[in-house]
């Protein structure tokens, strides 16, 4: 793979992470749940056994899917209403947004890429 392609992906990734990180961190610690230490342990431990079985499988899963899952799936044992289910709501529309946005942004992209060279 050329290395500019490892580059510019590397940087589009950061760009990501710096500009709207912060917000997904914000959202996994603080308004989901209140977590305790051993259910935050338990949503970790859970979400890395789901992580690394689908891998395993060769199945492609997104780690910030499988944690907000066990989130939600840790604070719904201390009781249903635990959960913020209109945050885990807004997650999952999110979700189903993201695979089509990112085909057309990454089409657009390319086309302006291959009209330009």
């Amino acid at each position: 793979m050329p290395i500019q392609v490892i580059l510019m992906a590397a940087t589009a990734i950061g760009l990501g992470t710096f500009f709207g990180g912060w917000r997904i961190v914000k959202t996994m610690a603080f308004k989901i749940t209140d977590l305790k230490p051993n259910q935050g342990f338990c949503a970790e431990t859970g979400g890395g056994v789901i992580l690394a079985s689908m891998a395993w499988l060769g199945i492609p899963v997104s780690t910030t899917h499988a944690i907000s899952g066990a989130i939600m799936g840790v604070g719904a044992t201390t009781r249903l209403s635990a959960v913020r289910w209109g945050i885990g709501k807004r997650l999952v529309y999110a979700w189903i947004i993201t695979i089509p946005a990112s085909a057309l942004v990454a089409g657009l992209i390319l086309f302006i890429i291959r009209s330009i060279f």
